[in-house]
């Protein structure tokens, strides 16, 4: 599974593409196959994210987990704060540990 990330170029805040926008919580990412290049390109040109990239994912109770541990980071929040991680859009969704 293919998903993109990038960061949003007014807040700077760590956003995943949902097929139609960029959004802040992972679960909520999709698979984006083979259009990956596509995507960044049009995205990064429109002007709506800064240095979109593809990261590789699998599916895990439903929502994408990324395979390399800066993009699960990136998708958390800080480690030595925890009290500053992103929560979940749905608290319900499970949880992974980074």
């Amino acid at each position: 599974m293919i998903i993109l990330t990038g960061n949003d170029l007014k807040t700077g805040a760590v956003v995943w593409w949902d097929g139609s926008d960029w959004v802040l919580h992972i679960e909520n990412a999709i698979d984006v196959g083979g259009n990956a290049e596509a995507v960044m390109a049009r995205e990064e040109s429109a002007r709506r994210v800064n240095v979109p990239y593809a990261v590789e994912a699998t599916l895990t109770d439903g929502v994408a987990r990324p395979n390399h541990i800066k993009d699960r980071i990136r998708a958390l929040g800080p480690t030595v704060r925890p009290d500053l991680t992103l929560k979940p859009a749905d608290p319900e969704i499970g949880n992974w540990v980074i």
